[in-house]
């Protein structure tokens, strides 16, 4: 059975074929193997005495399994950089094995890749008596450093990204839209390519901070996606809100900027041209409504085949995805997977924004015993990738539930199993075992829906509330 090399003890030294082994105790070490029946690891721990060097008249034909005993074995992983193992980390086996138990260097990538992403709400100015009001605080060469991002030289930032959300939100004003910092493109410095393995190309958006981009996620209904001019696709649909901020721009002044959309291919095209002859990796980051314009941009550059390199691999697309809800409907996932878009989703199952859109038509409800496709099966919300799942609630605070912070810290907390619950959940669980001893299963599933209800609620609720004594437009 194969071994998993990102469990594996760093404890193990192969011995070659033909070499002279020492008559003495060898430890082989800890070699994790997966269980298929009970898809767990079984963790296996051996050691042996080697035999004599035989005579060479008492030599006979080696059997297969002191052959096996003698071939060199895969390095461990915590022996083995992120430079050698970087493409399993951005996707290549959707994450096969890598998951449960989560491996250390995803969850190092993860947090890496969380905390660059942190970077463009603590740079995003919202004072509206400051001259950067809804711009970036700092300028590109100190974002990072002044946001506290470790080994900020590590990346050079390289353009800023502007959204213009295509609401007016006060009509009687009659004011055009500005588009606001919604993140940025950096690049990997020349030094740490030779840790991470390759040139990787990172974009960062945000989530919903104003009240237009309040009102954009708000727009539930599904549109065909048609970025490809020379082939629309009109089975391939997302969600007009999301679409309206990445295609929209300042259409009102001929000096206004150009959308989200234009502003991302060209840079993403600028800088893959420039580092045409060197591995290379696509990676977007976005937390909440980011995320959704993190899966239109993936989807976008694949579609349009800007990670196409002439006789070479495909530059991998990879989207990091915080917190994020549903985008598109099935035509868009079966599409993503086709181009080889690879989304890793890390969501919290208490948080109901990863719900929305399609809270009750989504991809569990598209089929009929999950064998039958039914007739609204192509209008329904669909998740896309391998998803990651935390357990994580605080009564007093449940904002907490969607916290990009909040996210970072839970995928470092040690986790036993994907079904660990987290210590400040004990409410929820209280409630769900609560709810099995009382009621049958039918009036469970009902009490679980409200109870997700009422977290939305709320959510929406203080939404509201900052929509009416916020006077952030």
């Amino acid at each position: 059975m194969a071994t998993n090399i990102f469990t594996q003890s760093p404890n193990y030294s192969p011995f070659l074929i033909g070499e002279k082994i020492p008559q003495q105790k060898h430890n082989l070490g800890h070699i994790s193997l997966s269980d298929k029946t009970s898809n767990k690891k079984l963790v296996i721990s051996s050691s042996i005495m080697a035999p004599p060097i035989p005579s060479s008249s008492s030599l006979s034909p080696p059997s297969s399994s002191s052959m096996v005993a003698h071939l060199p074995r895969a390095p461990p992983a915590s022996s083995l950089p992120l430079s050698r193992v970087w493409r399993e980390i951005q996707g290549s086996n959707n994450w096969e094995n890598l998951i449960d138990p989560l491996s250390p260097i995803l969850q190092q990538e993860i947090t890496r890749y969380g905390n660059l992403l942190s970077a463009s709400y603590k740079g995003f100015d919202l004072n509206p008596s400051s001259k950067r009001y809804l711009n970036c605080k700092y300028g590109k060469k100190s974002l990072l450093k002044e946001s506290g991002i470790y080994d900020p030289d590590g990346y050079q930032v390289t353009k800023y990204i502007y959204a213009t959300p295509d609401i007016n939100i006060n009509p009687i004003q009659n004011e055009p839209n500005r588009a606001r910092w919604i993140g940025y493109v950096a690049v990997s410095s020349d030094d740490s390519v030779k840790r991470l393995g390759r040139r990787d190309i990172v974009v960062t958006f945000r989530g919903t901070v104003t009240n237009p981009e309040w009102m954009a996620n708000l727009m539930s209904s599904l549109t065909p996606a048609r970025l490809d001019p020379h082939n629309p696709r009109p089975d391939v649909k997302v969600e007009s809100g999301f679409l309206s901020l990445y295609t929209s721009s300042e259409s009102e002044s001929k000096f206004g900027l150009e959308s989200c959309r234009e502003q991302l291919l060209s840079e993403i095209s600028r800088l893959v041209n420039k580092y045409k002859d060197e591995d290379m990796s696509i990676t977007l980051a976005g937390h909440s409504m980011g995320s959704s314009l993190a899966h239109l941009l993936a989807y976008d550059i694949a579609e349009l085949g800007l990670n196409k390199r002439r006789g070479e691999k495909d530059v991998p697309v990879t989207v990091f995805s915080f917190a994020g809800p549903r985008v598109g409907n099935l035509g868009f996932k079966k599409r993503c997977e086709e181009l080889g878009v690879k989304v890793l989703r890390i969501t919290n199952v208490n948080d109901p924004i990863t719900k929305l859109p399609g809270f009750l038509f989504n991809e569990n409800f598209r089929a009929l015993g999950g064998v039958y496709e039914l007739p609204w099966s192509c209008s329904c919300y669909t998740h896309v990738g391998v998803e990651l799942t935390l357990d994580f609630f605080d009564v007093q605070n449940i904002s907490c539930v969607h916290d990009l912070d909040t996210y970072i810290s839970l995928v470092n907390r040690p986790r036993s199993s994907k079904s660990t619950v987290a210590e400040d959940n004990f409410g929820s669980n209280f409630f769900n075992k609560t709810s099995q001893m009382m009621f049958p299963k039918g009036q469970r599933r009902a009490l679980r829906l409200r109870n997700a209800a009422t977290k939305a609620a709320y959510l929406i609720g203080s939404v509201s509330n900052h929509m009416m004594y916020c006077n952030i437009f």
